[in-house]
């Protein structure tokens, strides 16, 4: 079992309301106590559990993650903005990745570049763009999840390797300098990371609700981005993205 899984499992088992000791999570996944100690102290990190004598329990603030239904009703505005915006720098032969999420589904509907190729692991996204005869649509496969309506696996990372793209566009849940780009499950955030591996260039589009929040699962630190694509954001925290020469679109 990966060290992600694993730690996802211990959060999973804290969450339903169990309370967990050192001793028997090192039993239970085979492993030395100290490397518990060592998932429970990231864990408490990102704010997810709180650790106490011998054990942990529940502190699920960050670990919440949001169904699509629930996603696409907030922050409408802004996110169809920001769909707008990132649409504009998708140009004429471009090939280009694009994220699941209601952010970049924004993205797929203001696309008025020609000729371009799109890969994409939404199932959504994928039927939006299904009748743009300017447009090559190639779906990831995979599993898919009910509740964010995206395809991960091993399937989908099989086949995003097979690929390089000029331009990725990825969506996430928390955003922040110090623990860098969230989201709350490990196997999409690994499906992410290989649309970003893959990619010339790296956008990030995220409402400006999701700046300073942080969720279970990293993708990946902030100075792998080239760009973000936001609605607002302030000068002093501009600055701090910039500082990472990451350019700050808003």
């Amino acid at each position: 079992m990966f060290a992600e899984e694993r730690k996802s499992r211990i959060a999973q088992m804290i969450k339903s309301g169990q309370s967990v000791k050192v001793s028997e999570l090192a039993k239970l996944f085979g492993v030395s106590e100290s490397t518990i100690r060592r998932d429970l102290a990231e864990l408490e990190a990102l704010g997810i559990i709180k650790r106490t004598h011998g054990g942990a329990v529940n502190n699920f603030i960050t670990s919440f993650e949001p169904s699509f239904a629930e996603k696409e009703d907030k922050f409408a505005k802004e996110k169809e903005y920001i769909g707008k915006l990132a649409a504009s720098f998708i140009h004429d032969g471009d090939t280009i990745i694009l994220d699941s999420g209601t952010t970049t589904q924004y993205i797929a509907r203001n696309i008025t570049a020609k000729n371009i190729t799109i890969i994409t692991n939404s199932v959504n996204i994928a039927y939006e763009l299904s009748n743009n005869d300017n447009l090559e649509v190639i779906v990831t496969g995979g599993v898919i999840r009910t509740k964010t309506k995206a395809l991960v696996g091993d399937i989908t990372q099989s086949v995003l390797r097979q690929f390089r793209v000029d331009k990725a566009f990825v969506a996430a849940n928390g955003v922040s300098i110090e623990f860098g780009v969230t989201t709350p499950s490990h196997v999409e955030a690994a499906i992410k990371r290989a649309m970003i591996e893959n990619a010339k260039e790296v956008f990030l589009v995220a409402d400006s609700s999701k700046f300073g929040q942080v969720t279970f699962s990293l993708i990946c630190p902030v100075e792998r981005l080239d760009y973000i694509i936001t609605d607002k954001m302030d000068d002093r925290q501009r600055a701090e993205y910039e500082k990472l020469s990451v350019k700050v679109i808003t």
